[in-house]
């Protein structure tokens, strides 16, 4: 019989494993918790990388499509203090257009636009929609049953893959590791073409991601798809902050938190007006697994990708090593198929492990190097360094 796989989480490294199975002929199912494709549109601007995200889409035979959606002149990192000075960029130069390749191997697409792709490339008739996974149970009869909160099941699955994000249903079932609270939070938020602050903002920062670095404290400015901006105050605070100290949905209340001293009160005028003039509020605790104890034995028909297995604080890599890690396990499954199931998940994951493990503190190293009291000079230094050696 045919090897069946369920994909638990449709998120870009879960539908990548989709099309991936689907162009090698694997049977498989997604379940989603998301009511239906245009539910939940929600996530910023993605940067795809040559060797990783760009590589899957490619073996997936999307990157033609990709690349009609990409925005390569956004492909620039620009950095400033929180005065307002600007240090140039660590990457990219400024484009008043698009080109048709990409040229540093980092070009920009919106979440919601990867996840399209994804979706229009496998039968709808696989992916099942708001299946909200409750637990898995044991049935001598079905395997592993799949129970969802809305009352249905599903079972006769020859390998179960956790796709489902940071606060996976499925890990617990793999193994005992929980995602820690890093200690940093976002708040997100957002400036329209229509805000006032939009035109000076788009005239003074243009396109693709800016920083604005103060030690603790940054801004992360990324322009989007629709030429939004999408804001990100990073903040050092308890993890219960937003319950305890501000209501974000009271948009007043939290432009008067993130302008007071302790927040950005004293930070150059750009950053200020963008406080006063942005909305849509949303709150963004970082959490990060111990990259010292991700370790597990395999269990036999059960594994997890993306950061169902190796959540990181954000720092450009989550998707991109998510989008390997389906391309490396259809691989495996492709090559060793239900005769040799285990074989091919216990292979996946040593590489996977080591893969995740290493983009861990790779994005610890990044997220320290940003809040050093020193800005965006030891930025750009330990760059140069990173890259060139000197």
């Amino acid at each position: 019989m045919a090897l069946k796989v369920a994909i638990v989480g449709g998120g870009p490294g879960g539908l990548t494993l989709a099309r991936l199975l689907h162009c090698k002929g694997i049977e498989f199912t997604v379940f989603e918790r998301s009511v239906s494709a245009t539910s939940n549109l929600q996530g910023g601007s993605l940067d795809i990388h040559e060797n990783d995200g760009q590589l899957a889409l490619r073996e997936a035979g999307l990157y033609e499509e990709f690349l009609k959606k990409a925005r390569t002149e956004d492909d620039v990192f620009t950095l400033y203090d929180e005065h307002g000075k600007c240090f140039g960029g660590l990457f990219g130069e400024p484009q008043d257009a698009p080109s048709q390749q990409p040229e540093s191997g980092r070009p920009e697409i919106d979440r919601t636009e990867l996840r399209q792709i994804l979706l229009d490339s496998i039968p709808e008739t696989q992916i099942r929609w708001e299946s909200n996974l409750k637990r898995i149970n044991n049935d001598a009869k079905c395997k592993r049953v799949l129970e969802f909160a809305n009352g249905d099941t599903a079972c006769g699955f020859d390998l179960i893959v956790g796709a489902d994000g940071a606060f996976s249903k499925v890990r617990p079932f793999v193994n005992s590791l929980k995602p820690e609270y890093s200690g940093k939070y976002y708040i997100e938020a957002k400036v329209s073409p229509d805000s006032p602050a939009y035109q000076s903002v788009t005239a003074k920062l243009g396109n693709g991601t800016i920083a604005f670095l103060g030690g603790p404290k940054q801004v992360m400015m990324q322009r989007q798809g629709d030429a939004s901006y999408r804001i990100y105050f990073g903040v050092t605070v308890p993890e219960d902050f937003v319950s305890s100290a501000v209501d974000l949905a009271d948009g007043e209340s939290t432009r008067r938190l993130l302008l007071s001293p302790d927040f950005f009160g004293d930070w150059c005028d750009t950053i200020l007006d963008i406080i006063r003039n942005c909305s849509s509020f949303r709150s963004w605790p970082l959490y990060s697994m111990n990259p010292e104890r991700l370790s597990w034995t395999s269990v036999p028909g059960i594994t997890l990708m993306g950061d169902a297995a190796h959540v990181s604080v954000p720092a450009g890599e989550g998707v991109n090593v998510a989008m390997l890690d389906a391309l490396v396990l259809a691989k495996k499954l492709d090559e060793f198929g239900k005769d040799d199931l285990d074989r091919a998940v216990r292979e996946y994951e040593h590489d996977m492990l080591a893969r995740g493990k290493a983009m861990i503190e790779e994005s610890w190293e990044t997220v320290r190097m940003m809040a050093h009291p020193d800005g965006p000079s030891a930025v750009i230094q330990a760059f140069r360094l990173k890259i060139f050696g000197a």
